[in-house]
């Protein structure tokens, strides 16, 4: 990876029409692409296809970043590569579950509970073949189409918001993409503070453990890594 000066500089340089230094941002920044494709993996997209979506989005992150942010241009990137190939699963994914099948699907577990309710057991696949009028190949299909795994990136009529959306806003890709980030800066450390990020935030061990296998106190543990993480957050700025 570029120091951060020499990124700021051929961005600016690539901003003002410069092929060369747009080539070699890229080129330097491949590793930060492929450390975010591989969480999306075995989502039926080829990895060249998903390295040339990280490319297009750090491209996007290089035409759009403005030193005036305050970020390394890394912490900008990393969501805009990781937007581009989420955008292209959600809307060009392999598998699609229509609105049709989404809304017999929602019809069909709305009888299921009524059923429920009045017979206090389940109806069969047969029972409901009948009262829908449709063949129980069919039932199975529009139930189980619930359950495709790209479902996930299909967005709610009622709030536009898909599940990978709102398990977003729970933390669980900011973490991801926080990890990348602090892999990125946790490299100019020491190797015993590199070790305490490491066990902490890769392990996920505890205070506790990691104090014992250094062979320090627990409180000892706690005051190096207040002290380690806001020196990363000084190397943010």
């Amino acid at each position: 990876m570029l120091q951060n000066e020499e990124t700021l500089q051929l961005i600016k340089e690539a901003q003002n029409g410069s092929d060369e230094a747009k080539t070699l941002l890229l080129y330097h920044n491949l590793p930060l692409i492929k450390s975010i494709v591989r969480r999306y993996k075995n989502k039926q997209i080829e990895y060249d296809d998903l390295i040339q979506l990280g490319t297009l989005g750090l491209i996007k992150a290089i035409n759009n970043f403005d030193t005036s942010f305050g970020v390394r241009f890394s912490t900008y990137a990393v969501p805009m590569i990781a937007g581009e190939i989420k955008r292209f699963i959600r809307d060009d994914g392999a598998i699609k579950v229509s609105r049709s099948i989404k809304a017999q699907s929602q019809k069909i577990n709305a009888f299921i509970e009524e059923y429920r309710h009045i017979h206090q057991k389940d109806p069969t696949i047969s029972e409901i073949a009948e009262e829908f009028d449709i063949g129980e190949q069919d039932v199975v299909f529009t139930l189980d189409s619930s359950k495709y795994p790209v479902s996930l990136y299909t967005e709610n009529d009622e709030d536009g918001l898909s599940l990978i959306d709102r398990l977003s806003a729970k933390g669980c890709q900011d973490d991801e993409i926080d990890k990348i980030i602090i892999k990125d800066l946790i490299k100019n450390l020491d190797e015993r503070d590199k070790k305490i990020i490491y066990l902490r935030y890769y392990r996920d061990k505890t205070q506790s453990e990691i104090a014992r296998e250094l062979g320090v106190s627990q409180v000892q543990i706690s005051r190096l890594e207040a002290r380690i993480i806001e020196k990363l957050k000084k190397e943010l700025v």
